[in-house]
């Protein structure tokens, strides 16, 4: 029987492992965290920038295969952690105590279904076993509580005023916990950026790997006030297929840009539509429109999100599709929408470093 290998023959076999979006190896990177070795049994432990990782099969894959070409090495067991890096604030910024990363979700345009990318996005982090909160930032329009099956006004007489309420593994706060149902939130623009700095900052948030925001649609003060108060890792662009409002998601990202806020990309909602009946596809709306805005801006296409009607059911229940439909087009299009983005932060924060 072969003797069992040394660790350092263990590390030096890792070094030919590379992450495939940095290109560079694990060990260099730190991500070994852990090699033990017994009896031709070894196990290592690897840490993940992202709890959401689209790689970590490759990377499992590469490891095992990395290993058992050495001589005497009988089984191999590979353990994996997440640690989220956090986004430095920039001049004047102040960090959300506990948040390490924050993801705008936002549109120059209403009804492109900002809210419902935003939601399912957050639940789709926190499946993936992220801790995460999201935050209404629509303080005139607050849909959130009613995609997460919140009455409205439910802390409205309650001690304590506003508070993250829990639901779907994600924290929740909106301005509409506090606002009975029918009655419309009537306020000036300083207002809006007050009440936003307030959610941001006097909320008890915990500790979170990602705080999704969704915030009103337009270059409006809240989102002004946002990307000056806090470092925002990323944005995300929500736009459907006509030319309108694709013009108004280009609009939006000039905005971004202008604001110093990393635009990761945009995603096409209402993308197309499959007869339930007879599985045939309509392009409602038009179709790819939202790609070759990415691409003539040089950003990167995040997702297409079908129009299914469980998308629209289930937030008028309070029940994101990717928990009351997991397997559906809709629910699987905003999983890879929540690991493309986990991704981009990653390789953002490991280029920061």
């Amino acid at each position: 029987m072969a003797a069992s290998p040394s660790r350092d023959a263990i590390i030096a076999a890792l070094r030919t492992v590379r992450d495939p979006e940095l290109h560079r190896d694990i060990v260099s990177l730190g991500m070994v965290k852990d090699v033990a070795v017994e009896d031709g049994r070894v196990h290592v432990q690897v840490e993940l920038t992202t709890p959401a990782c689209p790689l970590r099969e490759t990377i499992e894959r590469d490891v095992r295969a990395a290993l058992v070409a050495i001589e005497g090495v009988r089984d191999v067991a590979v353990e994996f952690s997440a640690n989220v890096r956090a986004t430095a604030p920039r001049g004047g910024q102040r960090p959300v105590e506990g948040v390490r990363n924050i993801i705008a979700v936002a549109s120059n345009k209403g009804g492109v279904g900002k809210s419902t990318v935003a939601a399912n996005l957050a639940v789709a982090l926190a499946k993936a076993g992220a801790r995460v909160g999201l935050l209404d930032a629509d303080i005139t329009g607050p849909n959130i509580p009613t995609m997460f099956g919140f009455p409205a006004g439910v802390l409205a007489r309650e001690p304590g005023g506003l508070r993250p309420l829990e639901k779907y593994g994600v924290k929740v706060i909106s301005i509409g916990f506090l606002v009975p149902k029918g009655t419309p939130v009537v306020w000036r623009g300083p207002m809006i950026g007050s009440a936003v700095r307030q959610l941001l900052h006097d909320v008890p948030w915990g500790d979170l790997d990602y705080l999704v925001i969704d915030l009103p649609p337009g270059t409006s003060d809240a989102s002004m006030s946002m990307a000056q108060e806090a470092p925002i890792t990323g944005a995300i662009i929500v736009s459907t297929p006509q030319t309108v409002s694709l013009e108004d998601a280009m609009k939006a990202v000039t905005m971004f840009e202008k604001l110093g806020v990393p635009v990761f990309g945009i995603v096409e909602n209402m993308s197309y539509f499959i007869a339930p009946d007879t599985g045939k596809r309509y392009d409602i709306f038009g179709h790819g429109g939202a790609r070759e805005a990415a691409e003539e801006l040089g950003l990167d296409f995040l997702a297409e999100i079908p129009l299914e009607i469980p998308v629209r059911e289930g937030g008028d229940r309070g029940e994101p599709i990717v928990v009351a439909q997991p397997d559906s087009a809709s629910a699987r299009a905003f999983d890879a929408l929540a690991r493309a983005v986990a991704a981009r932060i990653s390789v953002l924060q490991r280029m920061a470093s």
